[in-house]
């Protein structure tokens, strides 16, 4: 069978035990509490907790559901890849009854399909049953082994073989610390060769003994005092790994042959994706695992993770989920980085996105079961090469400063040593002595992809550890994931302390807030005469002669006669890159402004001196984010001038590459005042304005009120006007500034400006938060994502209400085209506004005319059938009145029994009671509530024992 025709098997099979075939719920959970949805149950909760009727006839219900397992208590992301059943992303095919069916069914239906329909020989299959050990909560469930026994006996399996018994870990579910729980019963599959284990392998993580279905029944709920209540209505609930039913079937030729080692990769739910893969990236999939003798084992896990990942991705994002900076959406971000770094792996080397290729594939595969991925098939491959471009670029920068400290680690193991590295951006960096050749064939040259255990055990470096430090300058520097580093490193059996790393962000998080001002002045505190010429605003290199190094916080400050590194100030974050020296490449991981000079942070073993000759070379991938972010931020400011008032005066700034940030004081603006800004912005972006700067005498544009100067006395006699339209380098564009940072040389580099936020810092002075390019497009795709999800539920609230509406006989409201999700959500207020008038208005009716028919002379008890409004109008109608007596009311809504208690000044003096009444009766019925004296209710779930209430109300008052 395909694994279309398994989903399809199962779905037909529970149709003809006569459930629903309900579709997919979400993988954007209803419960806060949870990541992801994570488990077929997570959408029948209110059905289990009885705060919601299940909706159907008879209670039952079937899916296939999909699950996210990657984050939070839940997390199987390390595994995916290196064994062969475990994935971020799932479906579960489960069948349920609420209330309904229990054991007998649930069992008998599950080796009717499993072995009577599917044909899975009996002596290979394995049932747990629960057996709670000293202290476990329950009994040993008799029932669900009775059933298996019988069900083995039949087929000439031996039970006391096949029937295991599981502790409260394996074999008892709970919902919760209190609530619905009850004892599972888990099919287990022996999937050796000669499948005659004899069930020593059932719940030892074998990948040669695999869970495939496991039966819950909910029978209890536990109470906070650690106690077991019987619940009156009893459930099931099921679910089968449908990934692992298809590795079943289809890796046994169904159940024919057992020679072969099961995977889940080795079936059609994932051999298109490979296909598409091998399509892309010219590799061909082999499957093999971590263990087997084959040089393609970590291409192999590649494919894996990639296939496993980009459904994961897909998934989210047709539901919404976009990747982001926390939460469930970080989980999905680190999902999208981990798929993109093992691309490298099969040979997608970042020049475009690969990932929103193979989305066509998964929507031609899995689009008829789960619609979603085909209406949202753009969207996902929009947001797909959005963030795999950003990571891209985040990725060469942290690979390359990663293989360069590797490269110092080999070459320290090998005393100095020489050798060559061609690194990740196809450029060869040197290491080592150059005195001294390592007589190895793959040396001095190798490629950065070489680098395995193997080679390193090889040439003689063991137990390589990178330092925590560096790891720690991959993330604080280039935004390189600390998992990533973790990976890298686990790949080429090099050892990190992932605690002591943890502990640096740790210490940098507290020195935040003061290390940076002690630093300035340590450094400021440094004396010297030099002068450093910057030449960055054209160059991203330059050669350089070292006129003074100096200690600085157990690291080098290399000082020179020129650089291309800009230093932070004016609100430009400074540059990072690299210095090399005698051929040895080190990180520059900050520099420092020391009067005139300018002073380069490196490695305390960097090895530079005075008189040294350096290339200096930036990172321009990180440079170019911050010089768009600051040119915008001269746009913004041009257009905040145009908007709102040329007295909007800039307070401050902040540019970085993910963001701009301005500030200045104003009153706050309106929407379609930001609006306009960005309008503005955008279309001297789209209009490719030359971005022009020329240096002049201060004293020539002091008093020009059309160039904004904010720094003059900062500049000294010489001052750089940054220029925005006009002739080029002519002072006679509509923004101009002085201004000493870098940018770029055309708006139309900016990309999309838009504007995150708007909004007070101080008293009169406002902040606005903006991005710009690829960083722009991914923010709006999340706006749109936000506001479809919200406009799509306002219309679920609103059909709800129109339909009542219709039942009703009153006009439904109507949505026009185009409107907002603001504006529907106040169409749905007005709909369920005039919904509550209308029940009100019919049950007033009604009440008026029951209370007509009634004798008001004496005690009433009266038992009808309505809504909880109904009752309080009964009790309207008697006030208006003046009714003196005691009454009693049950209202039966079709779910539930609405009790109400009435009693006037004579019902009082009989000493009757309103609240007395409440709590006396509606126990019998299994409910509660209470009230004042005059007036009480409450509510009851067990509709059925209404006349035991009506016979006890009218013992008490007729």
């Amino acid at each position: 069978m395909t694994s279309a025709e398994i989903r399809n098997s199962f779905l037909e099979f529970f149709k003809e035990k006569s459930h629903t075939v309900v579709p997919s719920a979400s993988l954007l959970p209803q419960s806060p509490g949870l990541l992801f949805t994570n488990a077929g149950m997570n959408q029948f909760v209110p059905y289990f907790l009885g705060t919601e009727k299940a909706p159907y006839d008879p209670p039952r219900a079937a899916d296939t559901q999909k699950c996210i397992r990657a984050g939070g208590k839940h997390n199987d992301l390390e595994d995916v890849g290196y064994d062969t059943y475990h994935h971020t992303l799932f479906e579960m095919l489960g069948n349920w009854s609420f209330g309904d069916y229990f054991k007998k069914e649930a069992i008998e239906w599950a080796w009717e399909l499993v072995v009577e329909r599917w044909g899975l020989p009996a002596n290979r299959l394995y049932a747990t049953v629960y057996a709670p050990g000293e202290g476990d909560p329950s009994e040993f469930d008799q029932e669900a082994y009775d059933l298996w026994k019988a069900l083995f006996e039949k087929a000439g399996v031996d039970p006391a073989v096949h029937i295991v018994n599981g502790n409260v870990k394996d074999n008892f579910w709970m919902m919760g610390d209190t609530g619905p729980c009850g004892p599972c019963s888990e099919l287990h599959v022996d999937m050796t060769p000669e499948g005659d284990t004899g069930g020593e392998l059932v719940n030892m993580d074998s990948d040669l003994c695999i869970e495939i279905w496991n039966l819950v029944f909910i029978q209890y709920n536990a109470e906070a005092d650690g106690t077991f209540r019987d619940l009156p209505a009893k459930h099931v609930d099921t679910g089968m790994g449908f990934e692992r039913v298809c590795a079943l079937i289809q890796n046994t030729d169904g159940f024919k042959d057992f020679s072969r080692k099961p995977t889940n990769y080795n079936t059609d739910v994932f051999s298109p994706i490979f296909a598409k893969l091998e399509e892309l990236s010219g590799k061909k999939y082999v499957d093999v695992y971590p263990g087997d003798e084959s040089e393609v084992v970590e291409e192999a896990i590649a494919f894996r993770v990639i296939a496993d990942h980009i459904r994961t991705l897909s998934f989210s994002i047709a539901d919404g989920i976009l990747p982001g900076n926390s939460g469930r959406n970080y989980v999905l971000r680190r999902i999208l980085r981990r798929a993109v770094k093992y691309g490298r792996t099969i040979g997608f080397d970042g020049t475009e996105p690969f990932l929103p290729k193979v989305v066509e594939t998964l929507v031609a595969e899995f689009g008829g079961v789960f619609p979603e991925l085909k209406l949202r098939a753009g969207a996902i491959m929009e947001t797909l090469a959005v963030e795999e471009n950003l990571f891209n670029k985040t990725l060469d920068r942290g690979m390359q400063s990663f293989f360069v400290e590797v490269g110092l680690l080999i070459s320290n193991a090998l005393e100095g040593k020489k050798i060559s590295i061609l690194m990740p951006n196809g450029k060869m960096s040197h290491f080592g002595d150059e005195g001294n050749v390592i007589p190895e064939p793959k040396f001095p040259e190798f490629h950065w992809s070489e680098i395995t255990p193997e080679l390193l055990k090889r040439i003689g470096c063991r137990d390589l550890k990178f330092p925590p430090s560096e790891a720690f300058k991959l993330y604080s520097t280039y935004g390189f994931p600390l998992d990533l580093t973790v990976l890298l490193c686990r790949e080429r059996g090099i050892t990190l302390d992932e605690e002591a790393v943890e502990a640096r962000m740790e210490e940098d998080r507290e020195l935040s807030r003061s290390a940076q001002k002690s630093e300035i002045v340590r450094a400021v505190d440094i004396s010297t005469d030099v002068e450093t010429a910057f030449v960055g605003f054209e160059e991203d290199d330059c050669e350089a002669e070292v006129l003074e190094v100096h200690e600085h916080d157990g690291q080098l400050l290399v000082m020179t006669d020129r650089t291309v590194f800009f230093t932070e100030m004016g609100g430009q974050e400074g540059d990072v890159g690299t210095l090399e020296v005698e051929g040895k490449v080190v990180l520059v991981s900050r520099t420092l402004k020391v009067g005139g000079a300018v002073g380069h942070l490196v490695d305390a073993n960097a090895g530079v001196q005075v008189g040294s000759r350096v290339l200096l070379k930036i990172d321009r991938e990180r440079r170019l984010p911050i010089e768009v972010h600051h040119t915008a931020t001269h746009l913004l400011h041009w257009a905040l001038h145009e908007v709102v008032s040329k007295d909007a005066a800039q307070q401050g700034s902040s540019v970085s590459p993910e963001r701009l940030r301005f500030d200045f004081n104003s009153k706050a603006l309106t929407d379609d005042q930001v609006l306009a800004i960005e309008e503005k912005v955008n279309a001297v972006v789209e209009a490719g304005d030359v971005v022009s700067w020329v240096e002049v005498p201060h004293e020539e544009v002091k008093d020009r009120e059309d160039i904004m100067q904010f720094f003059g006395d900062k500049y000294g006699d010489l001052v750089r006007v940054v220029q925005i339209g006009g002739g080029e380098k002519t002072l006679d564009g509509y923004s101009m500034e002085l201004c000493g940072g870098t940018h770029v040389r055309n708006t139309k580099e900016v990309g999309l400006f838009k504007i995150k936020s708007e909004g007070a810092i101080a008293s009169g002075v406002r902040r606005i938060e903006a991005v710009c390019g690829s960083a722009a497009e991914t923010y709006v795709a999340e706006l749109a994502e936000k506001e479809a999800g919200e406009k799509e539920e306002a219309l679920a609230k609103l059909a709800v209400a129109n339909e009542q509406l219709g039942k009703l006989e009153v006009a439904e409201v109507v949505v026009a085209d185009g409107l907002s999700a603001k504006e529907v959500k106040e169409l749905a207020v007005q709909a369920e506004k005039a919904l509550k008038k209308a029940q009100a208005a019919g049950a007033a009716r009604m009440a008026d005319a029951m209370l007509a028919e009634e004798n008001l002379t004496g005690n009433m008890v009266l038992k009808v059938e309505g809504s909880a409004a109904l009752l309080q109008e009964l009790f309207n109608g008697l006030k208006k009145l003046h009714y003196t007596h005691a009454a009693f009311f049950v209202v039966d809504d079709g779910e539930r029994l609405h009790l109400g208690a009435l009693c006037g000044e004579e019902g009082n003096d009989a000493g009757h009671g309103a609240g007395n009444l409440i709590k006396e009766l509606a126990p019998i019925a299994g409910g509660k509530g209470g009230g004042k004296p005059d007036m009480a209710r409450g509510a009851a779930p067990e509709r059925e024992k209404a006349e035991e209430v009506l016979v006890a109300a009218k013992e008490k008052l007729m």
